[in-house]
């Protein structure tokens, strides 16, 4: 742990130097991109701070056990090193946390996938809120996201969309949203307050980086279309919508959310490239099925890896398992409640 304290301090100081760089203080994208990272490690330092302050006072409380005391002092000592030792395990979690982050392709980005599965109405609903969950998520961690396809209901749920997350530390971090998502609750439309259980499928795809997958113009057929669905004037009177297919495997994409027919064949080309690159990661570990299938199964409520209980404010990851009550709180964006857990458990295994 000191170690990686020492990692943390060395990397501090160079940052804070660099910005005092008058060459990078004119860049004014190198200098945001260092100010954004001297501030997460600032918090570090601080933390690393507290770390050292609560060790002290550890050793000294320790020591006091160790002459002969009231036992009312004894039971006040004894709770206080409780206390400590529980603010040091979070100070040493979140350490961990981030060399894991590190460790786990820290610039990469991902397109992820939110499809309504069992549960009709209500599923798409729940998706729409995951939506909204994951967007409150990139926001709190400073990463951008992209809406690259998007299918709404009528009610204001969603029956799938996919949209692009870039950030340090993004593909770490979402990499755990894969799977089945459960939600139990009482829908508004539900007379005799009975709860229902909705599943939805998410899937998180590595996007590839240039160097890593070239596309012959060859292999390509892109189609244009009218749009279909909500979007104002523009739908059904021009050809903005964009069905893009890769030939030797028969991957399609459409994208119609945009009014541009060249913004719709970029994010058709993203969604593209990133199950091109999942399919390339398949075959290269020689895996039995496609790993979007590995990762959302079938959409059945018996494949689940986390259930959201509405009634209860509770949210169980069933990797660990993992149980937490702050509901609101989680959908509102703070996953770290439960990711975090996931990354110490994951960098255990490494």
């Amino acid at each position: 742990m000191f170690d990686n304290f020492q990692r943390i301090e060395s990397e501090y100081k160079e940052v804070e130097g660099s910005l005092a760089n008058p060459e990078i203080v004119h860049d004014k994208k190198k200098y945001a991109e260092l100010a954004r990272k001297f501030s997460v490690l600032r918090e570090f330092m601080l933390a690393i701070d507290t770390y050292r302050k609560l060790s002290k006072q550890k050793e000294e409380l320790s020591q006091m056990l160790k002459d002969p005391l009231e036992e009312e002092m004894l039971t006040v000592i004894q709770e206080e090193l409780k206390e400590i030792d529980e603010r040091l395990v979070k100070i040493e979690e979140k350490v961990e946390a981030k060399f894991y982050e590190e460790e786990t392709e820290p610039n990469r980005g991902v397109v992820v996938e939110i499809r309504q599965a069992a549960g009709g109405k209500e599923a798409a609903l729940f998706a729409a809120e995951l939506l909204r969950m994951y967007t409150r998520y990139a926001e709190n961690k400073g990463w951008k996201l992209e809406v690259l396809d998007l299918s709404p209901t009528d009610l204001g749920g969603i029956k799938g969309v996919i949209f692009g997350v870039k950030g340090q530390g993004a593909y770490a971090h979402m990499k755990f949203e894969s799977g089945v998502h459960r939600v139990q609750r009482i829908p508004e439309t539900e007379a005799g307050g009975r709860i229902h259980t909705s599943t939805v499928t998410v899937a998180v795809l590595k996007e590839p980086e240039d160097v890593e997958l070239k596309i012959d113009p060859k292999d390509l057929k892109i189609e244009t279309f009218r749009s279909s669905g909500a979007g104002g004037q523009h739908v059904n009177t021009t050809d903005s919508a964009v069905r893009a297919i890769h030939l030797p495997t028969g991957i399609t994409v459409v994208c119609q959310d945009e009014r541009s027919q060249i913004k719709n064949r970029d994010k058709a080309m993203r969604v593209l490239r990133a199950r091109l690159m999942e399919t390339m990661l398949k075959n290269q570990e020689d895996t039995i099925s496609q790993e979007r299938k590995s990762q959302v199964g079938t959409g059945e409520r018996s494949e689940k890896i986390r259930t959201y209980n509405f009634p209860q404010r509770r949210v169980t990851d069933h990797r660990g398992p993992f149980t937490i009550y702050r509901l609101e709180e989680f959908l509102d964006g703070n996953l770290d409640l439960i990711i975090t857990s996931l990354i110490l458990q994951a960098r255990k295994k490494i």
